[in-house]
């Protein structure tokens, strides 16, 4: 598995970096990277990890289509506010969510890490579809996934995985900033026309 590993990491990497550079062109890297660490996780029995593979793949075909009609005129996705009440919403949805299936994983299954696979899973989801919509939240949710993704895939002994995490970590400071920055100059455009 660990040429697998290697390979949907680096993989990994070249999709964040996409996203943070806004460009639609990060999709077919991210649809190859889910299903390689589809197989990585069922391995290593992270199952709430195993399900979200199959949840990135069929979202990140709809963050394909929908990043294609949100671009600018230099062909660069343009990001958007999420607001209060769909950050309450995400809020109140993940936590359920990852309460749920950690629970589950915890009571019928001989997961390694329930509670925290669920939470990274739970907030995998939220990021991700935050992200296929182009709110700027998404990437506050990929920094605190990845955190606790970190700590969970070094102690589980993934490390190739375990450093594209963190690397996704600095990737994700420098996405929610240089989103941010997109964010005041489209703003900046639309007051002075």
């Amino acid at each position: 598995m660990a040429t697998t590993e290697l390979i949907a990491a680096g993989l990994g990497l070249v999709n964040v970096w996409l996203v943070v550079r806004r460009s639609v062109w990060n999709y077919p890297f991210g649809l190859a990277m889910v299903t390689l660490y589809g197989f990585v996780f069922y391995d290593a029995r992270l199952y709430s990890d195993t399900i979200l593979q199959g949840y990135f793949f069929v979202v990140q075909v709809f963050g394909w289509w929908y990043w294609l009609k949100g671009r600018d005129a230099e062909g660069l996705v343009r990001p958007e506010i999420l607001g209060t009440k769909g950050r309450l919403w995400a809020l109140g949805a993940t936590a359920a969510a990852a309460a749920v299936t950690g629970w589950l994983f915890a009571t019928y299954t001989n997961a390694a890490a329930p509670w925290f696979d669920a939470f990274i899973a739970a907030g995998s989801v939220t990021g991700q579809t935050l992200q296929s919509y182009r709110k700027v939240e998404s990437w506050l949710w990929w920094i605190a996934v990845d955190i606790v993704a970190v700590g969970v895939y070094a102690w589980k002994g993934l490390y190739p995985t375990t450093g594209l995490y963190a690397i996704f970590l600095v990737l994700s400071v420098a996405g929610l900033l240089s989103w941010r920055r997109q964010l005041a100059k489209f703003a900046s455009v639309e007051v002075s026309a």
